[in-house]
């Protein structure tokens, strides 16, 4: 691993309940979030490709570490997004080194598939502040019973020259969808959309 990691963070979100009734199976969420260093805090570089390998690194892992966390096979996984935050050194950019060049082909293989775009946020951040990582079905966009988000704060970081990145898998899309279109069940996952 070419990332310099301070300290990763698993774990996962169940809802029981919605709007007082039962959510039988429970919906699951998982997060596995890396605080790195930013190699380029403070100062402008133009040739980001460290980022985007490092990215590629922290595709797979983070999105193992899900998969792992919700106890399934890597094609159970339902719908995915990713997320960076980087510390006042740093620059939005390096986030997006990070999320788009290489990160989505390994979290798409620890997904087993992927067809869809993986839902993306970034921005610049301190201490404790609240990360939100988008979340989309895994092969077909418009399966709205997967429009989602899971939020994370850690509270010692991003420090000025690092970076919190993360990656969220479900197994499953919101309690109790009702705004209709395509479903799970339907989703064909040919051209990421339908």
């Amino acid at each position: 691993m070419s990332a310099e990691i301070r300290k990763i963070c698993t774990w996962v979100e169940e809802t029981h309940q919605e709007a007082g009734r039962a959510i039988v199976p429970p919906t699951r969420k998982a997060v596995a979030a890396a605080v790195i260093a930013n190699p380029f805090a403070g100062r402008y570089v133009e040739d980001l490709t460290p980022l985007i390998e490092i990215g590629a690194e922290l595709g797979g892992l983070l999105g193992a570490k899900c998969v792992a966390a919700l106890g399934i096979e890597p094609g159970q996984a339902e719908s995915y997004g990713k997320a960076a935050m980087v510390g006042e050194n740093g620059e939005l950019e390096h986030a997006a080194a990070l999320l788009h060049p290489k990160m989505g082909a390994p979290l798409r293989q620890a997904v087993e598939k992927g067809a869809a775009l993986v839902p993306s946020s970034k921005k610049r951040g301190g201490l404790g502040q609240d990360l939100d990582i988008p979340l989309g079905h895994k092969d077909a966009a418009y399966v709205r019973s997967h429009f989602d988000g899971v939020e994370i704060r850690l509270n010692d970081a991003p420090r000025a020259n690092e970076i919190l990145v993360a990656v969220a898998v479900s197994d499953s899309g919101r309690p109790l969808p009702r705004v209709g279109g395509l479903t799970h069940g339907e989703a064909k996952g040919e051209d990421g959309l339908r």
